[in-house]
């Protein structure tokens, strides 16, 4: 089946899709994204991700019509055209083509608007399973890690760290010893049987599987403290997992080589992933 690419009002294969060279993305980062599973054919959550979207382009005063431009049903046509019944979108939208210049294109320049559609590669069950190991970082990232900006660079590095210390993720931490998310992930610890999570502002990304997940800990009775947690507190928690949309919810069994509870999933991250799965399948 064919990886798919649509560059501003045309479906091509991946390998002939172009931008141009003066393309801000390119130039400045200056553009966001959103990144949409899709399970049986069927996006998920795609309306609380395309009002994410709709808050990062207005935060960066980026002029786009989200609903005029049609893209869910652009979306919707990316799906049908590679085919695949499981699969990933990513969706990246800069403030267009202009000569070099720092301040905003005057006049506005049109909106770049790409997507691809790929194959959807889910962690193995055994992962799941088993669990994982992650590290700690510095949290050196701008100050609005709420808008989801094509600006990576400090969570690549972190990342990097992560896969040469042969772990799955970072966890990035504050100057005041707190720990803010991961570097491509939300993040949780259980303590006391309560779950914890950073509360929302603009030092986390409004993750929506995180969302996802607060609201089913709710349905299951599982008592939620959207509050800070030190880095300590997680490295003595009794469980801590990561979410994401293509982590899904996974449980960390090793933090900086020491052992996460008892060092398998723990019952609080089983449930949660359960009841995820439930949702998809649904």
């Amino acid at each position: 089946m064919p990886e798919v690419a649509y560059v501003d009002g045309s479906f091509v294969p991946l390998p002939e899709a172009r931008i141009s060279i003066e393309d801000r993305g390119f130039q400045f980062a200056d553009g966001v994204y959103e990144v949409v599973a899709v399970y049986g054919g069927k996006p998920y959550a795609l309306e609380p991700h395309l009002q994410r979207l709709e808050r990062s382009l207005a935060e960066l005063r980026l002029s786009l019509d989200v609903r005029a431009h049609g893209l869910e049903s652009i979306i919707m046509e990316g799906i049908r055209r590679s085919g695949f019944a499981d699969a990933l979108i990513y969706l990246q939208i800069t403030r267009g083509t202009a000569p070099r210049h720092h301040e905003f294109p005057r006049p506005a320049a049109s909106p770049t608007i790409v997507m691809t559609v790929k194959a959807l590669k889910r962690l193995s069950p055994e992962t799941y399973a088993r669990g994982v190991a992650v590290i700690s970082r510095p949290d050196q990232r701008w100050k609005r890690c709420d808008i989801k900006s094509v600006s990576l660079l400090p969570n690549i590095l972190a990342k990097e760290d992560a896969v040469a210390a042969g772990a799955f993720e970072a966890l990035l931490v504050d100057d005041a010893g707190r720990v803010t998310e991961g570097s491509s992930t939300s993040s949780f610890c259980v303590r006391d049987g309560v779950l914890w999570t950073t509360p929302a502002g603009n030092h986390i990304l409004p993750s929506i599987t995180r969302a996802v997940l607060i609201q089913l800990a709710a349905d299951l009775s599982i008592p939620v403290r959207q509050e800070y947690c030190l880095l300590d507190e997680y490295l003595q928690a009794e469980e801590v997992l990561l979410a994401g949309t293509t982590t899904e919810a996974l449980a960390v069994v090793q933090l900086d080589g020491q052992q996460i509870g008892t060092g398998t999933p723990g019952p609080v991250t089983r449930a949660l992933r359960q009841a995820f799965l439930e949702t998809v399948d649904g």
